[in-house]
């Protein structure tokens, strides 16, 4: 499972060194894609899998649906984790989201997200902002 927050910086190629903890669950590789909150996601490929398996599953004659699978599928790259526990992120995917030489990963279960600090600041700032009731209509038991 993908769990905390992670500052790493980019090297000169173009590549995020991934966090020890994530590096045993990406081994049959890794799909990064774009976020919805200014930021990418990076999923293990049975995760993107499913999530594919779901997106194709929609009916494209909905302009929601087509317009999700533009964002998810249309900006989806596959990648590999290097010896050194790197994976390379493409420009247009940084360029999307800003991320210039510092990244903050963020675990989120069966993926993790890649935020610039700015925007990573920005949403933590949100966080606080909103009283705790926004939670109250979800049912998070744990039983």
């Amino acid at each position: 499972m993908f769990l905390g927050q992670y500052h790493h910086t980019f090297d000169d190629k173009n590549r995020l060194t991934v966090p020890a903890r994530f590096r045993e669950l990406l081994a049959d590789g890794v799909f990064v894609t774009q976020g919805f909150d200014k930021c990418l996601m990076v999923l293990t490929t049975s995760a993107f899998e499913q999530l594919y398996a779901r997106i194709n599953a929609m009916n494209i004659a909905d302009p929601l649906a087509r317009s999700l699978r533009r964002i998810i599928l249309g900006n989806a790259c596959q990648s590999e984790i290097d010896k050194s526990g790197r994976i390379l992120i493409p420009q247009n995917l940084r360029d999307m989201v800003v991320l210039e030489g510092e990244a903050v990963m963020v675990g989120q279960g069966d993926y993790f997200e890649v935020w610039s600090p700015v925007h990573w600041q920005e949403e933590l700032t949100k966080q606080k902002d909103v009283d705790d009731q926004r939670f109250a209509a979800l049912n998070l038991t744990t039983r």
